[in-house]
């Protein structure tokens, strides 16, 4: 809109087209001829930039960077040098003007100092040509840069705004309040009417005002009416006839004010800064949240509530016993006897079994468990600590081709993990010894249940939350606590496994040739006590301990007690030497025999009346009355004493367990005929483990030495190994009393007539005693013979003791067992490679 009439405008009304830029001021001064060519004063020219902008356009530049890209660098300041007209308005004058003539001379002012004169009329017209040069150069650049344009036209409020308060700075003072309001009014009007018309302020017309400079003299003195016509600019008309001007563009009613190219603010959630706060803000509200909860269920919940919790918890938990791997028994070279293997263990889930009885159905034929068992096992109950049981074994140590059956079947709360299962490589080799253990893991029989607690090492422990359904799976991330499980440690026997065998074989042979019911035999190390080989009769599978009766399953050596017969008579004899009573040359009368408290006592290989026998001699032939006497000579008490010494009485505990420790008549406990039957080795209980380590005394120059099964230990977790204690020692005869009782015994084996010669073995000299005696049964003798055979090789320098046992309907020692010691010393003998004997069998006078 125009400015208003009553105000002094803030700039002159822009040029009108076809009018000359270069006529000369009204007053003569030459100023407007100078505003004609761009320029208002020094003033002005601080207004703008080196590149024609002014410092307002130069911050919108800075805020949208993007603004006037593209645009010509040096369109301003063309703009400047043109009086800030179009380069189209500037085309059609210097097209339609004809050659401007000189303007009249104005007047001045007093104070605005001499006139200048008039340009010269080729001058004007020269730089009107070059003027027209410019602007046809404009035209091509103005067409390249159309968009450029409008973009300044959007950007012409924020200019104008600073060129308008530039030219408010530089006019106060010749202004008056009134002045400046209606300037300022007349400012907001044509700024708004700028865009309408498709316009732009320029340069140029910023400078057009500079005239009011009060450095110049001028402005303070005018007029608001003189202001308005100076600002007007107008152009004096040649001589001739011209064009009328142009009426100038009417303004478009519906145009808007462009949009200012600043961007708007974003949203209030747009900002990084604002989502940031809300963010830690909430996050700080739900820990404060859970934080109060759980002070509440812990501190201010009922005890309601608080028993609810655990109950959920208890049915969502699983307890799933971890077996500890079992140690090995390993013999005296460390190859196995019994190891575990890898296997698998089945179970249910009683919450997840829809059918038992089908299940069961499907499971006993694979299992070999009665199906009645098994539904038992399936069937749903409640754990002793509360809430559900969900794992029940059905059966550990299965087979894993079975277990994969199992699981092929898809039946619903059975499945399978992995396991161990007790595996003996020799089957019922050392089976007696070894025994065997449950379904648990747990030692039930021999060396498995005496070392149990430290074969099985220590089980560990998985407790864990179940799902239900379905989803009968631990629950990722739920409570789950494990304690691992600690392997047990293995044990090395001093039993060696070729020599085991071998007497095994031995033994059942005539076993079964005598029709034995029960047998056994052991083989001692002279030296070390180490028991390097102990058998059975009969022997099972200790891999299937189930298909035998558990008479069957004992370790006949440890548990049997039998009277030793006249075994025992040996260590009659020696207590006799070494206490002096008698001497290897003592001369024994015997008869048809004595009655003890209404007993008879007779030999078997009957001496006429008034016989004298050496002391080989009794032995040789196991004289009863022989021995009886010399047992008279030493008396019950020192007897009694020697027995003890022997190891009679009491359990050798070498390592299996049950063992029987026999009994032993104390010297207030004898009757009239213990005087005669306890020398001999009647109402004597003892086994054959006793009696064999009695021998090894006798073996090992007088010292007595513990029979022992175990040789070390040999730890689960860092495979240290650990030697067993050493074995009890003590002495029983004198080392010349033992080497004088040995060549004695040797008569029992190479005298003619010797109750043992069936124990001879070819390059060795041999010691030993036949006896027969009654097994006790439950208290009772039984009708059968038990007949052994205990005795030593090499005779002059023991390198082991071996007793055989034999419980038979008829026959002696001699005749059941000294045949099976025979073949069992030469075994031994062999696989130890031990020299044959270097001096030749004594010879024996057994007669006076």
């Amino acid at each position: 809109m125009p400015p208003r009439a009553d105000g002094t405008p803030r700039r002159g009304q822009e040029p009108r087209r076809g009018a000359s830029p270069d006529l000369p001021p009204a007053d003569g001064s030459g100023r407007d001829d100078d505003r004609a060519r761009g320029f208002g004063g020094i003033g002005d020219a601080r207004a703008y930039t080196p590149r024609g902008r002014t410092v307002r356009e130069g911050d919108q530049r800075t805020r949208s960077p993007r603004t006037g890209r593209n645009t010509d660098p040096f369109r301003p300041a063309l703009q400047v040098l043109d009086g800030g007209r179009p380069a189209r308005e500037r085309r059609r004058e210097a097209e339609d003007e004809p050659e401007p003539r000189p303007p009249a001379r104005r007047g001045r002012a007093k104070d605005e100092g001499p006139e200048k004169p008039a340009r010269e009329p080729r001058v004007r017209a020269a730089e009107a040509r070059a003027v027209r040069s410019r602007a046809a150069d404009d035209r091509t650049a103005e067409d390249r840069t159309a968009g450029e344009r409008a973009v300044r036209g959007r950007a012409a409020q924020g200019r104008a705004d600073a060129e308008t308060r530039a030219v408010k700075g530089r006019t106060a003072q010749g202004r008056t309040a009134q002045d400046r309001a209606a300037q300022r009014r007349s400012d907001e009007d044509d700024w708004d009417e700028a865009p309408r018309r498709g316009g732009r302020a320029t340069a140029g017309a910023v400078r057009s005002r500079s005239t009011a400079n009060p450095r110049r003299g001028a402005a303070a003195g005018r007029t608001e009416a003189a202001a308005r016509t100076t600002r007007e600019r107008k152009v004096a008309a040649p001589p001739g006839p011209r064009r009328p001007a142009r009426p100038a563009a009417a303004a478009r009613p519906g145009a808007r004010r462009p949009a200012p190219l600043i961007p708007a603010e974003p949203p209030r959630l747009a900002n990084g800064t604002r989502r940031l706060r809300l963010g830690t803000v909430l996050a700080l509200t739900l820990f404060v949240a859970i934080g109060v909860r759980l002070v509440v269920l812990q501190v201010g919940g009922t005890t309601a509530s608080a028993e609810s919790l655990l109950k959920q918890r208890q049915n969502r938990l699983t307890e799933v016993v971890l077996p500890a791997p079992r140690g090995s028994i390993l013999d005296s070279s460390g190859a196995v006897l019994a190891h575990s293997v890898e296997a698998r263990y089945i179970y249910a889930d009683p919450e997840m079994i829809k059918d038992p009885v089908v299940a069961a159905a499907k499971l006993s034929p694979e299992l070999g468990i009665p199906a009645s068992r098994l539904i038992q096992l399936m069937a749903k109950k409640k754990r002793p600590g509360g809430g559900a049981s969900r794992f029940e074994y059905l059966a550990r140590g299965v087979d894993t081709a079975v277990a994969d059956k199992i699981h092929a079947m898809r039946i619903p709360g059975i499945n399978s993990d992995r396991d161990e299962r007790r595996d003996i490589p020799g089957a019922d080799l050392a089976a007696n010894l070894i025994g065997f253990t449950g379904d648990d893991h747990t030692g039930l029989e021999g060396l498995e249940a005496r070392y149990d607690e430290l074969l099985r090492g220590t089980d560990g422990k998985r407790v864990f939350e179940i799902g239900r359904g379905d989803l009968a799976k631990e629950i990722p991330g739920g409570y789950h606590r494990q304690t691992d499980a600690s392997p047990g440690s293995s044990i090395q026997l001093t039993i060696n496994r070729d020599l085991q065998f071998e007497v095994q074989r031995v033994l059942s042979q005539q076993g079964e040739k005598n029709n034995a019911t029960v047998a056994a035999a052991v083989v001692l190390n002279a030296r070390t006590g180490e028991v390097l080989a102990q058998a059975s009769y009969p022997a099972y599978n200790a891999a299937k301990p189930g298909d035998f009766k558990p008479k069957d399953r004992e370790d006949v050596a440890t548990s049997v007690i039998a009277d030793p017969g006249s075994t025992h008579k040996a260590f009659t004899i020696g207590a006799a030497l070494e206490e002096g009573v008698i001497t290897p040359d003592t001369l024994i009368t015997v008869g048809p025999g004595l009655k003890r408290g209404g007993y008879d006592f007779v030999d078997t290989h009957r001496q006429p009346a008034g016989t004298r026998l050496t002391i080989p001699g009794v032995l040789a032939y196991s004289s009863n009355v022989g021995t009886i006497r010399i047992a008279d000579k030493l008396g019950k008490a020192k007897l009694y004493e020697y027995q003890q010494r022997f190891g009679l009485g009491k359990a050798t505990n070498e390592g299996m367990p049950g063992e029987a420790t026999g009994r032993l008549l104390a010297p207030d406990e004898w009757s009239g005929s213990a005087s005669g039957s306890v020398p001999i080795g009647m109402s004597v209980d003892a086994t054959l483990i006793q009696m064999t380590a009695g021998y090894g005394a006798i073996a090992n120059d007088g010292t007595y030495v513990q029979p022992h099964l175990i040789k070390a230990t040999i730890s689960g977790r860092d495979g240290s190994v650990a030697p067993a204690p050493q074995p009890e020692t003590h002495r029983v005869l004198s080392a010349t009393t033992a080497r004088q009782l040995r060549e004695m015994m040797e008569s029992v084996v190479d005298a003619e007539g010797g109750t043992g010669s069936r124990a001879a073995v070819d390059g060795y000299r041999v010691a030993g005693k036949t006896g027969t005696g009654k097994m006790l049964v439950e208290g009772q003798y039984t009708k059968h013979n038990a007949g052994s055979f205990i005795g030593m090789a090499p005779a002059e320098n023991p390198e082991f003791v071996i007793g055989v046992f034999a419980d038979v309907p008829d026959g002696t020692g001699g005749d059941v067992a000294a045949p099976a010691f025979s073949e069992m010393m030469s075994s031994a003998l062999r696989h130890y490679r031990v020299p044959p004997s270097g001096n030749p069998e004594p010879t024996f006078k057994l007669k006076g």
